[in-house]
């Protein structure tokens, strides 16, 4: 029976496409990342995701995040992420979880019931606990460095944390995970330098936030507000998706 996946079964089949219905997967930092990933999940046919932010969306998200316009102002990310997925997939099951993940607050999620983790959030304290954990678990994850101050997104490239070079994130990455004894973390990077920002300094998100009035962590309590655009994130994230549905469906099993 044709329907709203079937020229996605052309390339992996009947069998692929069980597969991504009966997988789960979590998904932590629905930004501009991270909400490009969860789009091209929910197109591929998974049938299962959580979604992990505490965020809302703010006016300055519209820019490069796929979820925030005008009117998804002043909502969650994760809610309204899941909107877009259920309209896309009424059968798919999305949880949305109200949560900023760190190391304080891992215990809360079980990750062994994850067939595959994406880590699109840009805490480093969190982004170690979620490789930590992935390993501790056996759980397949694919990590997001770097996506802010950069222009090229033809430079962006999938590659294990220790092949990487370039990227400040990588580095810092590398060196906590090797501390830690995790051997190998599937990441998107770019060696592409990050760019000097052009800022106003009497009119930046640090001095003059419009972050909703009721966000739990607002541009204020940022050392550095990165530059973005709308075509870099999205990249990252479709990317990402990419490596997640190969993989899952064994049409790559490479990396």
């Amino acid at each position: 029976m044709i329907d709203q996946f079937s020229r996605t079964e052309l390339i992996f089949g009947k069998e692929g496409m069980s597969k991504l219905f009966k997988s789960k997967i979590a998904v932590f930092g629905i930004g501009g990342v991270g909400g490009y990933a969860v789009e091209a999940l929910a197109r591929s046919g998974i049938g299962r995701m959580d979604l992990f932010d505490d965020d809302k969306v703010c006016l300055t998200n519209i820019n490069r995040q796929l979820h925030a316009t005008r009117k998804s102002v002043g909502r969650y990310k994760v809610d309204a992420a899941k909107e877009r997925v259920l309209e896309i997939n009424p059968g798919a099951e999305v949880n949305a979880h109200k949560m900023f993940f760190l190391p304080g607050t891992s215990g809360l999620v079980d990750f062994s019931q994850y067939d595959y983790i994406i880590d699109a959030i840009d805490t480093v304290s969190g982004k170690i606990e979620l490789a930590v954990k992935a390993d501790e678990y056996g759980a397949k994850i694919i990590s997001s460095m770097g996506a802010g101050n950069k222009v090229n997104a033809a430079a962006f490239e999938v590659a294990d944390i220790y092949g990487t070079s370039v990227c400040p994130l990588a580095k810092v990455m590398r060196y906590e995970l090797r501390k830690r004894g995790i051997k190998k973390l599937k990441v998107v990077y770019s060696k592409e330098p990050p760019i000097a920002l052009k800022e106003d300094m009497d009119e930046n998100c640090n001095t003059n936030c419009i972050c909703p009035t009721d966000t739990a962590r607002k541009c204020t309590q940022r050392r550095q507000i990165p530059g973005s655009n709308a075509f870099v994130p999205p990249v990252v994230g479709l990317i990402i998706a990419g490596e997640v549905v190969k993989e899952l469906t064994l049409y790559n099993t490479k990396a």
